[in-house]
């Protein structure tokens, strides 16, 4: 029987323990995605490279196979002040802390130790994937006039896929998107600039994920560095206004707020220190005829540690 391609969805839940199936369910732990993309079973190919009295390949032998998944997530809310979204563990499993303060707020920040994971339950129209042990990184994608998204690449363990009935989905605590403009994007701060006509933002995580699999050791999908960066597109300002040229040319550091959303249970206030940003080289580019201004960056944490970037949902 064919198998429709848009008969998918995606789950996820946080485990108990590493690699431990943490059994997501439709009503619970559904999560609205686009652009899903499963490799089900990437491994390293070896060739056994024999010699042999005739041409032709050797036999070849499979190592350290693990899944690969990637997806989109749209830029919003739980719907609720103090409530979690749905895509929290997905946070969570790229390295980030959870503090949730009742009725007012949810806080992400990275972290560099105890990291959490995730079983992932992809349908491909009653074919599941299960997805042990899931650890990854994101992109966070805001351009004028689009819908902002998180982009996220999951790595973890392989299971055999399995005959299974689809599952019935509930969608919770994943509020509406609002388009990234000036209407709903309320502030933005860039280098303790207010004014910048803002483009685009495409912001990386920046994580390392490896997957380990030795003998006398557990097969892990494990975080072991994070290099975020940041690009911004806005307006050429005229140097009075900010001279960024002189900026990056001093090595001077700079902060970060980006609030978007006004709705109560639907606003992200993303942050970063005041030294958190430092300068790449700006270049020139042009947008219907306006000169823009691109500024590569690359976040760093104060001597605090783990702020580098921290996500606020009110």
């Amino acid at each position: 029987m064919a198998k429709l391609a848009r008969v998918r969805s995606i789950l996820a839940k946080t485990e108990s323990s590493y690699g431990s199936d943490s059994t997501p369910t439709g009503s619970a732990n559904a999560i609205q995605v686009s652009a899903l993309e499963i490799n089900p079973a990437e491994s390293e190919i070896l060739s056994r490279d024999l010699i042999r009295s005739y041409l032709g390949n050797s036999p070849q032998l499979i190592a350290n196979t693990r899944v690969s998944v990637t997806f989109t997530v749209e830029y919003s809310g739980s719907g609720a002040a103090g409530t979690a979204p749905k895509y929290g563990p997905l946070l969570e499993a790229c390295g980030f802390s959870e503090t949730v303060v009742g009725n007012t707020s949810v806080t992400y920040a990275p972290r560099s130790t105890q990291f959490e994971s995730v079983t992932i339950y992809i349908d491909s129209d009653g074919i599941r994937h299960k997805v042990t042990g899931a650890r990854g990184s994101f992109a966070l994608s805001l351009n004028a006039n689009q819908i902002p998204v998180y982009n996220f690449t999951m790595t973890g363990q392989y299971n055999a896929p399995t005959d299974t009935a689809s599952p019935t989905l509930t969608f919770s605590d994943q509020a509406d998107p609002e388009i990234f403009n000036d209407t709903n994007t309320t502030s933005f701060t860039l280098f303790s600039e207010t004014t910048l006509a803002l483009q685009s933002v495409e912001l990386d995580l920046g994580n390392e994920v490896v997957y380990r699999e030795l003998v006398n050791s557990s097969k892990e999908v494990l975080i072991v560095d994070r290099a975020a960066t940041a690009n911004f597109v806005v307006e050429c300002p005229t140097l009075s206004v900010a001279d960024f040229f002189a900026l990056a040319v001093a090595g001077t550091s700079g902060n970060l707020s980006i609030v978007h959303g006004a709705t109560a249970g639907n606003i992200i206030t993303l942050t970063s220190p005041a030294t958190g940003l430092s300068l790449g080289n700006p270049t020139y580019s042009e947008d219907q005829g306006i000169v823009m201004l691109n500024l590569p960056t690359t976040m760093v944490p104060s001597s605090s540690g783990n702020d580098e970037i921290t996500l606020v949902y009110t």
